[in-house]
């Protein structure tokens, strides 16, 4: 299984660049996600280490092979696209086994092995013998999941697989990919937009905006630290707030919402923002030391079996997670809290170290 190596990958239509500059590695037998919104670039960027896109510039290599001018049968990858693509008169068998006939190192009754344990795995072994047309569009995209997965490619990838299927299906789906993924481990690249599906499957995620990578770490890394504003805000339900600065004492910023002064490189607030995670913003009812007072906009919503609780701090937005039952009135006043060890600093965009920013000089 070969590490996948992306070396300056451009790929340009016309005056649009679609991939900007890429450069990045996925280690072998590793799930990476790239995530992004819609036309962020990733599928494009999947698309040339398919081999069914030509890079403008760049290069692509599996383990020590280049393989940028190679054709997508030359480069020896499987690919599950969004839509299935079946044989629709043939059975839920045969389209899975169809592609290991091209194998002559596997006899038959290996070929029949690999089928039965696909089946197995994507719970089909009672609808083997349906042909396509008889099956619903999650049932289609688990079969064309396992023609993909037997024939054990070296590299896989997936182009947002789970978008056109119901629930029940897109769960079956993520069950099978992890199954798979623990027998095989296999080197694979997955399209997502679903920050969820993302955080679940993937060994690192790879976060892309306007044809750049954003930011390549672990899922955890990604949520709890990001390295740009665009980070935190797209990860996350809601995303992360952003606060601007009110005032400047010195080297020391004051920002909405935050009841101490920031110390901040040179005391330049320029370009400068605070921003801190719904789930570590503290709501209570009654004034003290270090909370700083704020009003309840709307009614508390639940989404997800989580309470958000949206408040107007001097003019700026701050929403909030609260547990269930400490939900206030619109229009009440309410008591905020931002401890310092959650908040964190961008400027222009780009989050700036702890050490440069000072957090631990909060009082």
């Amino acid at each position: 299984m070969p590490d996948i190596h992306l070396e300056g990958l451009t790929r340009s239509f016309g005056p649009t660049t679609a991939v900007d500059n890429v450069s990045m590695i996925f280690a072998e037998g590793t799930v990476t996600c790239l995530l992004g919104p819609s036309g962020c670039g990733k599928t494009t960027l999947m698309r040339m280490i398919a081999g069914l896109e030509a890079p403008t510039s760049g290069r692509i290599r599996f383990g020590d092979r280049d393989v940028t001018r190679l054709s997508a049968r030359q480069r020896g990858v499987a690919m599950v696209f969004q839509y299935p693509v079946m044989y629709r008169t043939l059975t839920v068998a045969e389209n899975i086994e169809l592609p290991l006939a091209r194998d002559r190192g596997l006899s038959p009754a290996e070929r029949r092995g690999r089928v039965d344990e696909v089946l197995d795995v994507l719970d089909l072994l009672a609808q083997r013998g349906l042909r396509m047309g008889d099956l619903d569009m999650g049932a289609r995209q688990r079969v064309a999941v396992g023609r993909a997965i037997a024939r054990r490619c070296d590299v896989v990838l997936f182009d947002e697989p789970t978008t056109n299927v119901e629930v029940h299906a897109k769960l079956q789906l993520i069950r099978a990919f992890k199954e798979f993924r623990r027998r095989l481990r296999q080197t694979i690249v997955y399209v997502t937009h679903d920050q969820t599906e993302a955080m679940t499957l993937a060994d690192q995620i790879a976060l892309m905006q306007a044809g750049v990578l954003s930011q390549c770490a672990a899922p955890r890394v990604l949520y709890d630290e990001p390295d740009s504003e665009f980070g935190g805000w797209f990860l996350g339900s809601p995303g992360m707030n952003f606060l601007d600065p009110v005032g400047r004492v010195g080297v020391q910023a004051r920002f909405a919402g935050i009841s101490a002064e920031i110390a901040v490189p040179g005391g330049d607030v320029a370009g400068l923002r605070a921003g801190i995670r719904p789930e570590y913003v503290r709501v209570f009812p009654h004034a003290a030391p270090g909370r700083v007072t704020a009003r309840v906009v709307g009614d508390c919503i639940t989404i997800g079996g989580q309470h958000l609780l949206t408040l107007d701090v001097d003019g700026a937005e701050l929403k909030a997670k609260i547990p269930p039952g400490a939900g206030m009135a619109a229009g009440s006043t309410a008591f905020v809290e931002c401890p310092a060890e959650h908040v964190m600093l961008f400027r222009d965009g780009r989050r700036l170290s702890e050490q440069s920013v000072g957090l631990s000089r909060f009082p």
